[in-house]
């Protein structure tokens, strides 16, 4: 998964020669833009995100992308999407009628509802399972909530249960961001509905926009209705069913965003504030949450026996909910695959390191100068990494230790 982000003054797309050539926009006149020239059948990115304030594309631009199957995202200037324009769809007409007679279907929808909080309560404790190996104080417990989902009658009750559970979950959220970033909690639905105010929230919302246009292209690739969700009410021009089916992959955005705040990435010259009051990207900053994003969706995970990226189970997702409207598959799952991943700077790891000693470190015949190393990373406050062979000797000197005790 490859995305190209647009921004600035005087976006350009048109075809010449049978090739695309884009021009990125600018924001002074000393500024020397980005061209790209994209050869027929060899264009290597699958989404273009339009973040500009003005720009031309020609008709035989558009002609050229929906040939090769590339997505084109226009954000607002606070990063909500505005519209998408995607590859051609799914005629199979069979799907959508299978779809409106489930949304009719009181209990089935309301079974369905469940699947998608179901799955998005499973992410939300990797995200701070994830998180508490570097945070200790974060704590986070799922089995109340799973306990009444499964006892709801309606959607509205469904939306309630979320909605409690968010809260915590943005609760221990904010113990991994640092005190200067001011986040404010999201479940505020006055703050929401005004406009972000604080950096991490301008990165959010940002990062569910695009992960809506991925799922509206992978809603569109099967033949599904985007605007008849099963949990979101449908709304006059809102995408309901790629609402519903944000809530299994909304941590992925979670996880990038946190990447990006760990890393030290972000910058407050990555943001302006607007006479509102409002927090919104510069260029700057879109480029960094949109390719952390697509970091993510590029990650690998065992599923059906394959190694596939996160992109891509998406539309395996959305493809199986397809089927099981459709009679082609009796269960719907939206919990597998798992997220599991163990951190190499956790918590233990960190102070196993500042506790050995230079005299034991050297018996493993490791030099003096790699567990300083070693160590001043381990008072950072930034992520990082250590190889195998390291590791080993790490978890090796704590059972030297334990052993003489």
């Amino acid at each position: 998964m490859k995305l190209l982000l647009l921004n600035g003054h005087g976006i350009n797309m048109h075809v010449d020669g049978a090739k695309l050539h884009i021009k990125d926009g600018r924001f002074s006149t000393t500024e020397e833009p980005q061209e790209y020239v994209f050869s027929p059948k060899r264009i290597d990115i699958d989404g273009i995100i339009i973040y500009g304030k003005s720009g031309n594309l020609t008709l035989e631009a558009i002609r050229w992308l929906i040939k090769h199957n590339v997505q084109v995202s226009i954000l607002d200037w606070n990063g909500k999407l505005l519209t998408t324009m995607l590859p051609p769809e799914s005629t199979n007409l069979r799907t959508k009628f299978a779809q409106y007679h489930a949304f009719e279907d009181k209990e089935t929808r309301l079974e369905i509802a469940k699947k998608f909080i179901e799955a998005k309560f499973n992410k939300s404790k990797a995200v701070l399972d994830f998180l508490s190996q570097r945070y200790p104080e974060i704590n986070f417990d799922i089995s109340d909530g799973l306990t009444k989902l499964r006892e709801v009658k309606s959607t509205r009750e469904i939306l309630g249960i979320e909605g409690t559970l968010a809260g915590k979950y943005w609760i221990e959220f904010s113990k991994a961001v640092p005190k200067e970033y001011d986040f404010c909690n999201r479940v505020d639905q006055f703050r929401r509905a005004m406009g972000s105010g604080d950096m991490v929230n301008t990165m959010l919302n940002y990062g569910y926009s695009l992960l809506e246009a991925e799922c509206l292209k992978a809603i569109n690739s099967v033949g599904l209705d985007p605007h008849v969700g099963f949990l979101h009410e449908m709304t006059p021009s809102k995408n309901s069913l790629a609402y519903d089916l944000q809530e299994p992959f909304r941590f992925l955005v979670d996880l990038a965003v946190i990447s990006l705040i760990e890393s030290g990435a972000m910058e407050s010259k990555d943001f302006i504030r607007t006479e509102n009051y409002n927090l919104r990207l510069k260029p700057t900053g879109a480029r960094k949450v949109v390719n952390e994003f697509s970091n993510m969706l590029n990650k690998k995970v065992s599923y059906q026996g394959k190694e596939s990226t996160w992109s891509y189970v998406i539309f395996l997702k959305v493809r199986e909910l397809a089927h099981y409207l459709t009679s082609k598959k009796e269960k719907l799952d939206f919990v597998k695959p798992e997220y599991e991943i163990e951190r190499i700077d956790s918590y233990d790891i960190r102070q196993k390191i500042l506790n050995i000693s230079y005299v034991d470190w050297k018996k493993l015949g490791f030099s003096k100068g790699t567990l300083h190393y070693m160590k001043q990373n381990a008072k950072s406050d930034k992520p990082f990494t250590l190889n195998a062979h390291v590791l080993e000797r790490v978890n090796k000197w704590e059972a030297l230790v334990l052993s003489q005790k």
